[in-house]
């Protein structure tokens, strides 16, 4: 089958499409044969090697190969025991953290999957699990009529996210690059700020900041919140995650503001109802371009240098 590898820690130059031997489901697993491959946080940081926990899975060269851990496509096989499927089924999930999803075919535990709703597009499906999980997490921290910091909104989680908090009624202050806030104002955002022009963290006070992409200084955040407000990190620098940790933790003692990360339970409970908002016409699925399998690279660039509005899918196979 066609895949694409890469050998080493770097830039998308160092990815290739190859032929590999197709995997055999084992017990417990499927085969997918993959329709659409989203492109991730998740996928960037593993490509580089940075920061310093996408290494986790290799410190020197990465062990899993092949990317892509948002999937959609067709059950090719059964392996040992797995019964919840049958050939033919149309599935989607998220495969992190073995990865796997650029390439023609992806045996994975049959457990992370669920079937597509049948109004959704194999694309609108791969563009779904992760960003989905990451949302739905975010937005139940907040309250209706509360305000609301999404650090990052223009990217796939943060536009579900935008869209989910508008419909819940929290006053949303989105966060991105110049190009975007048209977007974010169509989402359903209540004010717009452009990061390169204006600092997020001198505006508020919030109840709650999201920052999918944090490289702020934990006093930065803590003047930005509202005494018992709370600020959680998704994404963003080792640098970030390591204060947030630790001084987050010991100045929200001080202050009364709890600063810390946004941990996500996966798994198709975390993202298939928001699939099913989707398939009803609730909440939209944006994706911004899909490039071919033979693209991946310039997929990755486009995701990783904050271009995209939504997402970026990967088309592997026939829809």
């Amino acid at each position: 089958m066609r895949a694409v590898v890469y050998e080493r820690y770097g830039s998308p130059d160092q990815l290739r499409v190859r032929d590999v031997p197709q995997p055999v489901p084992g017990a417990g697993e499927v085969l997918v044969e993959v329709v659409a491959t989203s492109v991730n946080l998740s996928d960037w940081e593993a490509l580089r090697g940075t920061p310093a926990y996408a290494r986790l899975g290799g410190l020197l060269r990465p062990r899993r190969r092949i990317l892509g851990s948002d999937i959609a496509g067709r059950v090719a096989a059964l392996g040992e025991g797995a019964r919840r499927f049958a050939i033919g089924d149309e599935v989607f999930g998220d495969i992190m953290p073995r990865y796997g999803g650029f390439a023609e075919f992806v045996a994975v535990p049959e457990s992370a999957l669920a079937a597509k709703p049948a109004q959704l597009s194999f694309a609108e499906a791969s563009a779904l699990p992760q960003a989905s999980a990451i949302a739905t997490h975010a937005v139940a921290l907040a309250e209706p009529g509360t305000r609301m910091l999404l650090n990052g909104a223009g990217g796939g989680s943060g536009a579900l996210a935008l869209q989910l908090a508008a419909h819940k009624g929290v006053h949303v202050t989105a966060v991105d690059n110049a190009g975007k806030l048209d977007f974010l104002r169509a989402l359903g955002a209540d004010e717009v700020i452009d990061y390169r022009r204006e600092d997020f963290t001198r505006r508020g006070p919030y109840e709650l900041i999201v920052d999918l992409v944090a490289r702020r200084s934990v006093f930065a955040y803590a003047r930005a919140l509202v005494r018992g407000g709370r600020c959680v990190m998704v994404g963003g620098t080792g640098r970030a995650l390591i204060r947030m940790l630790t001084a987050g933790a010991l100045l929200g003692a001080v202050t009364g503001r709890r600063l810390g990360v946004l941990f996500v339970r996966q798994g198709p409970s975390a993202f298939v109802p928001v699939a099913e908002r989707c398939a009803a016409g609730e909440v939209q699925v944006h994706i911004d371009r899909v490039f071919p399998l033979e693209q991946v690279p310039e997929a990755l660039r486009w995701h990783g240098e904050g271009r995209a509005l939504g997402k970026v899918v990967v088309a592997v196979g026939a829809d």
